[in-house]
């Protein structure tokens, strides 16, 4: 079964977040912050969003003499539109999200058989 693009648990997370405000720039560290993903997962996801222009970036100059210009991002039309789609058809939206199996009573971590 071939994989949807741009459906990835960690892709929903940066949609979701750049959706809260969806008109909005939004720094790549807050959305770090807001979605829990480390640098080296989200920024790659960003990359490919701006480059299929689902994305818009630019710099912005600092506020503070000394600082530097930092990478702003925001959703274009077509990627708003793109990420309400994947999250209305993600497993969570439906209700289906897999859940992990329940132990045994009295079970620990994993298992490799016990002598008797």
């Amino acid at each position: 079964m071939a994989r949807t693009p741009d459906a990835s648990p960690q892709t929903l997370r940066v949609f979701t977040a750049l959706l809260a405000d969806v008109s909005g720039w939004h720094y790549g560290y807050a959305l770090s912050k807001q979605t829990g993903l480390v640098p080296g997962t989200l920024y790659p996801i960003l990359a490919r969003l701006v480059d299929r222009n689902l994305l818009e970036a630019r710099w912005e100059p600092s506020d503070r003499p000394g600082r530097p210009a930092r990478h702003v991002y925001r959703l274009t039309g077509d990627g708003a539109r793109l990420a309400r789609e994947r999250i209305a058809a993600a497993p969570q939206a439906t209700g289906k999200r897999a859940r992990p199996a329940a132990r045994p009573a009295g079970a620990t971590g994993t298992s490799f058989g016990t002598a008797s």
